[in-house]
């Protein structure tokens, strides 16, 4: 009687199959691999766009909640009272023309 098949091609066979479980294997596992890296990849920009809006209110609260009242301008009065000094008289320039 003849063996159904050949050693040789069951050997084949059966390394094609192990080749084909660990190419599978590989590509589930890279697949869930890049869902991993887009969801912590979404994950981080939500957070960090939360940690800037969270940062530009808390930084608007504190403008609003300390917020400098204003201060009326004082009127300028003068420190020294002004003292009755004579004033100046101006003192004719001298023309080139000749006087009449």
């Amino acid at each position: 009687m003849a063996a159904r098949g050949s050693r040789t091609t069951r050997q084949e066979r059966a390394q094609a199959e192990r080749r084909t479980r660990l190419h599978t294997a590989r590509t589930i596992w890279h697949q869930g691999q890049l869902r991993r890296r887009t969801r912590d990849n979404v994950i981080a920009g939500v957070v960090g766009a939360l940690i800037v809006i969270a940062a530009i209110g808390s930084q608007v609260v504190h403008a609003q909640v300390t917020a400098p009242e204003p201060t009326p301008t004082p009127t300028v009065e003068p420190s020294t009272p002004p003292s009755e000094a004579p004033t100046e008289t101006p003192v004719p320039i001298p023309s080139d023309t000749p006087a009449e």
